[in-house]
């Protein structure tokens, strides 16, 4: 019975997709509900077309007894990379989003990958582990991130006089310019100027806190932590 399930046949290629299908609609599910960019059938697409390139591979070595089985799966990897950049976006404010779903498809597509060759115990561990990495975890990144003693801000002002002023204001509360990058602003039908700070907090803090410290500033019209 094993070896039937490990060798490549009717039985197992009907095992192989229907697990594709899974995993990848697990993984899909997790971003689906949080509205990100590619969800429950862009998962399921990208693990299940993984896994029938894999399992093509196979069938070409197997029948013409030639060629590289992993030749196939290598193009997979680098390939799926087009699609994740096109879930990466940069919002109006500079808000960098997508990075986790362009890595979670990339996974899917590994996941396929182990499912399409046979590896079942790895691809079915890889998407547990995967799977938790992307929803149980997420609470535990943004509650580390939201202390810690480094903040990106994105700020706008009403003029090019009041950067300095901020700057000031800042000092005399021992917070750092690490970086600044002066862009255009955001605002419509406004004449202002905008800028990505880069801060350095005297001590780990909430970033709350300082939020609500910094938009207090004089000539601050929109402050957003990036």
């Amino acid at each position: 019975m094993l070896e039937e399930i490990l060798n490549l046949n009717i039985l197992t290629t009907c095992l192989r997709l229907v697990l594709a299908l899974l995993c990848g609609g697990v993984l899909g599910f997790e971003r689906g509900r949080k509205k990100r960019p590619a969800g429950f059938r862009t998962y399921m697409l990208v693990c299940l077309g993984a896994a029938l390139v894999m399992m093509t591979n196979e069938f070409i070595c197997e029948k013409y007894e030639f060629g590289d089985p992993a030749r196939m799966a290598a193009q997979v990897i680098s390939g799926i990379g087009f699609l994740g950049a096109g879930t990466i976006i940069v919002t109006g404010h500079n808000r960098v989003k997508g990075l986790t779903t362009a890595a979670g498809l990339w996974a899917a597509a590994c996941i396929g990958l182990a499912i399409g060759i046979g590896y079942y115990s790895g691809a079915l561990i890889g998407c547990v582990m995967i799977f938790l990495a992307m929803a149980a975890l997420h609470n535990v990144d943004e509650r580390v991130m939201s202390v810690t003693k480094v903040l990106n801000i994105y700020i706008e002002f009403e003029k090019l006089s009041n950067i300095g002023r901020f700057i000031d204001f800042i000092k005399q509360r021992d917070i750092k310019v690490s970086d600044i990058e002066i862009v255009r602003s955001n605002a419509v039908n406004e004449v202002g100027v905008a800028a990505l700070i880069t801060l350095k907090l005297p001590k780990k803090q909430a970033h709350s806190s300082i939020m609500t410290l910094l938009n207090n500033a004089e000539g601050v019209n929109f402050i957003e932590e990036i």
